[in-house]
């Protein structure tokens, strides 16, 4: 069950990108370039999505979208930190 836990927790932000990809044209307003949401899908995709939701709503990264970058900044971290821990 813990393992179901984890696999899901690492894909609904995967599967959330891949929806918000083929059915709106936000990463196309948020990101200049293709490589960044790329890169955010296979390493950050929590900062990916909190990013293109501050570029989005209010244009740029201002104090409650900073506050929201720092949150998913950390929980994509601690998904790579809490996998080595548990090696150990």
């Amino acid at each position: 069950m813990p393992c179901l836990i984890v696999l899901i927790a690492l894909l609904v932000p995967r599967i959330a990108m891949l929806f918000i990809w083929l059915l709106t044209d936000w990463f196309g307003r948020a990101y200049d370039s293709v490589i960044w949401p790329l890169l955010g899908f296979i390493l950050l995709p929590y900062t990916t999505l909190a990013y293109m939701a501050a570029m989005l709503n209010a244009g740029g990264l201002t104090s409650g979208y900073l506050l929201l970058m720092i949150l998913a900044v950390i929980v994509d971290l601690s998904h790579y930190g809490g996998g080595a821990r548990a090696r150990r």
